[in-house]
Formats: structure tokens, C-alpha cells, sequence
């Protein structure tokens, strides 16, 4: 895990790449990698690649980057962890390859060699990486299918940069930081700026599960690796799956932590994780002292299970100054505007504090086992949305449904917008509605931007095109459709990111056995059973009996931090969706976007 970073001349006879741009750019984020740094610049000039380290997997100079090749055809920088680089080095071996370190890295540049970007429907992994080959003076930069890795990229005085940070290229790689009002339009909709989209005019992300080829002053058309609507044609007990995945999280030459709250998502990966490991590992708890005595406390349930365990149990409590006081902290770190991922850096900040580099996490239980209310609510939106836009003169009522329930503004985008499965996810997700933009961007800039983007066809594209405009699906179809919706738009857009700059911030890997392409296929070839029948807890259930039978009598609630009430002290109750919408002005004013109409939207 690390931060990398390039430049590529795009224009012939241009400039040299400039060491020091790409020095502080690399320096940037050097809170990514505390554990060493290496750059290279081709002997042209033509390129740069640098890079920042966090040693997880061969601690030694061997595992240096910019890594070349033998030959010195192909350099390459790479941030994440490819989890069966073991068995792909067997393979290589068996082909006459020779290695020199017991890095994944290696065994990448490697592969690639071979195989050119037919090897990334290899790799089981996190990546983003910039490979650069000097024969063919041509740059590929891909992203793992997910985009659990950040990879960023931006057009500048005739050269591409592209790095793992929005902020490394804007604030120390001289690319321009004009606001994209897109990308804000983007936020205010979502609670997170929807890729390939940034924050600022001038970055785009390489989108996740894609590579983009760049040759001859050519920036390619990003090319996706696979699909997630294909099932896995061998696959495994669903078990077994969870289990393998786990197992394969857990490469690492440093000690592995997990975060364990009360939920049933990091209680399986403790559970699996203490099945595999040779020696118990420690389990992280968050706790909040506004919380204790309620329902909302996790501390006390997540106590029972790492007892149930055996784990080495450390447990975090924070009070309301404490939160307060990480507020200007959160802000520094947080890469693009969220209104998520404050748990996150302060769980990382607590895992790394007791002394570990990697942590199991959770996250994407809920997408890939059915856990959220939405794969029930979502199907059941649509239909009635349907019903509704249907009936004469509806649409004309969306004013007055809007007038007469000022506190349930999504009830009038119902005739607008919820009239398909990625119409009604939306209205479930979102967090303003289109409506409410011109007041806060104002007219012309909010329609400007909505012409732009469109947050219903964004949900669209993430289901087969025969469905995107459906309003009624079978069941295992419609399950399957909030599924591929809930995995592209909220987790990639706003958790995997977050996870990201959260627990980077601290210099914390954090991986996520639940986030696992080779894993989806599995379920996806069992039909995601027996979870989408019989619900998330029968799965874990199954592949984890050893856990406490308190964990199965808890209600549902999902995480949640006293964030806002410690922010304003002895404000009025509100809705969770009217604190999100506070939150959402807060974090753009945070990084200087101040949307000063937008104060009576967001109430």
C-alpha cells in the first residue's frame, strides 16, 4: 500500500518531465507511505514515475519502487496488494521467469510482461498502478475492478499527471484546482462526487475496473477488465467462498488487525480470520461516550464477540470534544468531499496507534449479502412510483407535493424521478433532489450541470441495459439489480473511497475480503443464496456458528457517529436526511465552497 504518482510528455519535442513537480507531488503524500521513497525519469525525459512506500509485503530494499524489469523495458508504480500473487509467481516460475524478491510487485511487472493487459483478468487484488514501457513509449494506468485503489489523472501544459490523490496533483502538482460545479452538483445529489467526476474541473478518475493506454500525445478511451453481471461458471458453497477470500486477505508480512463492531459483517471476517491465522488477532472497537447505555453503543456486544473469539481486544472511546477536535483534522485528510468516513479515520487512527499496518474491514457485506433495507425498499419504491406517475396529471402535482410536505422533500420526487429500479435507488440514496440545485448553485450553474450529469442514468448504467429502465423485475432480478446499483454507485463512490483517505491518513492498509471480484462471481453463480432468500444473518449463521447467539438478536441499525450533535451542541432534533444535508455544507466549505442559499435546503 502506498501513494504513487507520473507525468508523460504528450507533446513531441516538449519539455522534460519536471523533477520537482514530480518530487512534491510524491511527497504530497507521504502519509501514505512513511516507509521509504524511490522516482525515476526516463533517460528522454519522456516520463517520471514516483512513488511512496508502506512495506506490507517484502519489507526489504528489494521491494523498492519504481520497479523495472530485467531488461529495463517496463517501470512500474503500483499502490495495493495482489492477494494470489503467490500462485501467479508458480505459474510464472513454471514458464523459466526468475524472481529476485518476495514481492507482488514484481511478480506484476512480470505478468504484464508476458502478458500485456490480459493479465489483469488475473489478478485478485486492490491496485492502481502506471506502467510505462520504454520500448513501445506507451503508459497504461488501470484500477482494480471495484476501485477499491484511487487513481486520478489530469491534462496539463502538454503532459498527463496522474497520482493517487485529487489533492497531490492540485496542491503541489500545479494542475489547476478550479471547482468543477459538476462534480459539486454531483455531491450535493449523492453525499459523494459520482466518478469519473472530481471535485475539480480539471482531474478525472481512471474509472474503477478500467485501464487507459496513453501513446503518442493520445490519451485511449479507458477499456474495461471484466463485468460484474457474469456469474462464476465453478462456483463454490457460499461458505467456502467467504471463507477463501478471508484466507486470501490475510497475506501480509506484518501483523493483520481486524475492526469489529456489533455487526454481523465484521464479526464473520473476525471469525474467519481467527480460523486462519496461526495466532489470534486483534480486534478494534469504536466507541462513543454519547452512545453509552443506548442501543447506538457497539462497545459492549463487540466485547462478547472477541470474548467468543479469543481475540486480543482493544477498545477506543471517544467523547464529544474528541470528535470536535477532529473535525479541522478530517478535513485536511479528506481527499474529495464526503458525508461519510469520519468512523473510518477514527478507527484507523485507533488501529494504528496500537501499532499495525493492516487491518480486515467489513465493508461490502451489506452490498454483497443483501443487507441494507433498499434491497427490499427499492423494487417496492418503483412499482408504486410507476403507479403514480401514471395517473393523470401527475406530474403537475409535484409542486404542490412539494409544498404541502417541506419536511419529506423526497415524497415530490416520486412522479420525477422514481419511476424506474434506478429512479426509485436514487430517491433512496440521494441526498438533495435536482429540484433544490438552483437555489444552491443557482439557475444557469444547476442547469448547466444537470444537463451534464443525470443521477437516475448514472444509477442506469450500472445494470444490463435491458433493465435500466425497468419499474418491475422477478425478484432474484430486482434483488440482483439493487445489488450491481448499490455496489457501483454508493460503496465505490463514497465507502471505498472513503476508506481509502481515511485510513491512509494514518498509514493503515486497510483491506476489504468483502470487496472481492473473484468472490461476487462465486455468489453470483449460486444465485447470491441462500443469502437473498433468507436474508444477511443466515449466511453468516451458516458460515460462522461459533458466534454469540446475542449477535443474532440484535436489530439492524448500521454504524453511526454522534458527529453532527457534537458539532452543534444544543441544536434542535432533526431527521438523519436533514443532519446529511448540514453535514454535506459543512464539508464543501471545508474546502472552500461556500453555497450560502443552500442553508434552508438543507434544514
Amino acid at each position: 500500500m502506498c501513494g504513487i504518482n507520473g507525468i508523460v510528455r504528450l507533446e513531441p519535442g516538449g519539455d522534460p518531465v519536471h523533477q520537482d513537480r514530480l518530487i512534491r507531488t510524491r511527497d504530497h503524500m507521504a502519509r501514505r507511505g512513511p516507509d521509504g521513497s524511490g522516482a525515476w525519469i526516463s533517460p528522454s525525459g519522456e516520463v517520471g514515475l514516483a512513488h511512496r512506500r508502506l512495506a506490507i509485503l517484502d519489507l526489504t530494499d528489494a521491494g523498492l519502487q519504481p520497479m523495472a524489469s530485467p531488461d529495463g523495458r517496463y517501470h512500474l508504480v503500483f499502490n495495493g496488494e495482489i492477494y494470489n500473487f503467490r500462485e501467479l509467481r508458480q505459474d510464472l516460475e513454471s514458464r523459466g521467469i526468475r524472481f529476485h524478491s518476495r514481492s507482488d510487485t514484481e511478480v506484476l511487472i512480470a505478468l504484464f510482461a508476458l502478458e500485456g493487459t490480459r493479465a489483469f483478468a488475473r489478478l485478485r487484488g486492490m491496485y492502481a498502478l502506471g506502467l510505462w514501457d520504454e520500448l513501445e513509449h506507451r503508459l497504461v494506468l488501470a484500477r482494480d475492478p471495484y476501485g477499491i485503489k484511487p487513481l486520478y489523472w489530469a491534462r496539463h501544459r502538454g503532459a498527463l499527471h496522474f497520482a493517487s490523490q485529487v489533492r497531490a496533483l492540485t496542491e503541489a502538482g500545479g494542475i489547476p484546482a478550479d471547482v468543477d460545479p459538476t462534480g459539486v452538483a454531483g455531491f450535493l445529489l449523492w453525499g459523494s462526487v459520482p466518478e469519473p467526476r472530481t471535485i475539480r474541473r480539471a482531474v478525472r478518475a481512471v474509472p474503477a475496473g478500467h485501464h487507459i493506454v496513453i501513446e503518442r500525445g493520445r490519451v485511449g478511451d479507458p477499456v474495461p477488465h471484466r463485468d460484474f453481471w457474469t456469474p462464476a461458471p465453478d462456483a463454490a458453497a457460499v461458505p467456502d467462498a467467504l471463507s477463501d477470500s478471508v484466507r486470501a486477505h490475510l497475506v501480509s508480512d506484518v501483523p493483520v488487525a481486524v475492526f469489529l463492531s456489533a455487526g454481523l459483517d465484521s464479526s464473520l471476517i473476525a471469525a474467519l480470520a481467527r480460523r486462519h491465522l496461526p495466532s489470534p488477532p486483534t480486534t478494534v472497537t469504536l466507541r462513543f461516550a454519547a452512545y453509552r447505555g443506548t442501543q447506538a453503543d457497539e462497545g459492549p456486544l463487540a466485547a462478547k464477540i472477541a470474548a467468543a473469539l479469543g481475540t486480543n481486544h482493544v477498545e477506543v472511546c471517544l467523547g464529544d470534544e474528541a470528535l470536535r477536535e477532529c473535525w479541522d483534522q478530517v478535513g485536511g485528510a479528506m481527499d474529495q468531499p464526503s458525508v461519510d468516513g469520519f468512523n473510518t479515520y477514527l478507527v484507523s487512527r485507533a488501529a494504528r496507534e496500537a501499532g499495525f499496518k493492516v487491518v480486515l474491514s467489513g465493508l461490502g457485506g451489506d452490498e454483497l449479502l443483501g443487507g441494507y433495507p433498499s434491497f427490499q425498499e427499492v423494487p417496492r419504491w418503483a412499482a408504486r412510483c410507476a403507479t403514480v406517475s401514471r395517473l393523470p396529471g401527475a406530474r403537475a402535482l409535484v409542486p404542490v407535493i412539494g409544498a404541502l410536505s417541506p419536511r419529506r422533500p423526497k415524497l415530490a420526487g416520486m412522479v420525477a424521478h422514481g419511476g424506474s429500479l434506478a429512479g426509485a435507488y436514487f430517491l433512496r440514496r440521494g441526498l438533495f433532489l435536482p429540484s433544490d440545485l438552483p437555489a444552491m448553485l443557482g439557475p444557469a450553474a444547476a442547469r448547466d450541470a444537470l444537463a451534464d450529469y443525470d443521477p437516475v442514468a448514472d444509477a442506469a448504467r450500472a445494470l444490463p441495459a435491458p433493465w435500466r429502465a425497468a419499474a418491475h423485475l422477478s425478484p432474484p432480478d430486482a434483488w440482483r439489480a439493487v445489488h450491481w446499483m448499490e455496489s457501483a454507485i454508493y460503496m465505490r463512490n463514497q465507502l471505498l473511497r472513503d476508506a481509502d483517505w481515511a485510513s491512509m491518513a494514518h498509514a493503515l492498509e486497510l483491506r476489504v475480503p468483502l470487496v472481492d471480484a473473484r468472490l461476487q462471481a462465486q455468489l453470483h453463480g449460486q444465485g447470491f443464496e441462500p443469502g437473498r432468500s433468507g436474508g444477511k444473518a443466515s449466511v453468516v449463521r451458516l458460515t460462522a456458528p461459533e458466534l454469540p447467539a446475542e449477535l443474532w438478536e440484535r436489530r439492524k441499525t448500521g454504524f453511526s457517529l454522534p458527529l453532527m450533535e457534537s458539532l452543534e451542541p444544543g441544536a434542535a432534533p432533526s431527521t438523519p436526511g436533514a443532519r446529511s444535508r448540514r453535514l454535506a455544507l459543512r464539508v464543501l466549505r471545508s474546502f472552500d465552497i461556500d453555497l450560502e442559499a443552500a442553508t434552508a435546503s438543507a434544514s
